[in-house]
């Protein structure tokens, strides 16, 4: 009888495990839903009128931004898969398909999937730090002539109790710094891949501009959207610092985020929003992986911040040089992939690292 009952909730456990969803069909979630064109977006008097509440709408920024990229990306490797845009609507994919960008509140439905599933609610803290890795890359994109080849006017739909945290039709007065390291990211892909430099050079030229706008933009998010946080438990708040600490070390070691390498990283991250009662690295309803993610992340910030943010400096230091970024994105794989790295070697990896710069 206790065999029987035992087994029963064993076998719920295994069922329940899953990991994270990223992909459909090989492409972020509901990718192929999103308008691929400006003309298919919402239009009034020539303007295009965005609303970045609508997870299509949001997608769709994604598709004309990588498909306006993907002839400066060959560099990058063969394939339409290798543009390292593509990490960002996988994040956005994930958000969506773990509850991230549903009303953390619970006074609306808004991204619940029973009811208004492509709804991104104003009160998600994931949502508002991907408006910043969305709404202003796009821009920039357009500011630059990537998209719309300098012609098109696009302004965003921000509800007027949120003004004064977004921003319309430009964000350059509110976050000129994001804005501007997209900018030139968008605007220095020409130049490069039409450099006489190897294909290994401009992929590192590349991946350097990006992550240096990518961390931009969470550095606006951080402060903007600071106070949606109280709006979780106390462990995804915990995750959230250590999601943003992460982006420091990926950046730093010029990550190569094609649709094949994000999807490694993301499919071990947590697939449902964490609760009080959550103990990683013991959550029974999610997969030893995604468990191990939680650990790995919860460490590093936590050695960061008893170092006094030293693990973060070494990391940036000791990526001194493309060979030395590749042996930090071997670290990384290691740390997140590898359940039987002993995390706490780290350290004199990167003193070792460090002496040879």
């Amino acid at each position: 009888m206790h065999f029987t009952r035992f087994a029963a909730v064993a076998g719920l456990l295994v069922s329940v495990c899953r990991a994270a969803v990223v992909t459909e069909n090989g492409f972020p979630i509901l990718w192929e839903k999103a308008p691929a064109l400006l003309s298919e977006l919402p239009q009034a008097d020539g303007v295009v009128k965005l609303d970045p509440w609508d997870y299509l709408q949001r997608m769709a920024m994604y598709r004309l931004m990588i498909n306006a990229t993907d002839p400066f990306m060959s560099s990058m490797g063969p394939g339409a898969t290798e543009n390292p845009l593509w990490g960002l609507p996988l994040q956005l994919g994930w958000k969506l398909k773990s509850g991230r960008l549903v009303d953390p509140t619970g006074v609306s439905t808004c991204g619940q999937e029973s009811s208004d599933p492509v709804c991104i609610a104003t009160n998600s803290w994931w949502g508002c730090v991907n408006y910043h890795l969305s709404v202003i890359p796009f821009l920039a994109a357009v500011e630059a002539g990537v998209v719309g080849d300098g012609q098109a006017q696009v302004e965003i739909q921000v509800p007027a109790e949120l003004a004064s945290d977004y921003c319309s039709s430009t964000c350059s007065s509110v976050h000129p710094d994001a804005i501007q390291k997209w900018v030139t990211f968008f605007q220095s892909l020409k130049t490069i891949s039409a450099s006489e430099a190897s294909d290994d050079d401009k992929k590192d030229q590349i991946l350097g501009l990006m992550w240096s706008a990518q961390l931009a933009s969470l550095d606006a998010a951080s402060s903007t959207c600071a106070d949606k946080k109280t709006h979780y438990s106390s462990t995804e708040q915990s995750f959230t610092e250590s999601w943003l600490n992460s982006a420091q070390f990926v950046a730093a070691s010029h990550f190569q985020s094609s649709i094949e390498k994000s999807v490694q990283f993301m499919t071990p991250l947590p697939s449902r929003v964490l609760l009080e009662t959550d103990s990683p690295p013991k959550i029974a309803d999610l997969s030893a992986e995604e468990n191990h993610t939680l650990y790995i992340f919860s460490w590093m910030t936590s050695v960061n911040k008893l170092l006094g943010g030293t693990l973060t400096s070494m990391w940036q230091r000791a990526m001194c040089s493309a060979a030395a970024r590749a042996k930090g994105r071997a670290l990384v794989e290691d740390l997140v992939l590898n359940p039987q790295f002993a995390p706490g070697s780290m350290l004199s990896i990167l003193t070792e690292m460090i002496t040879k710069c």
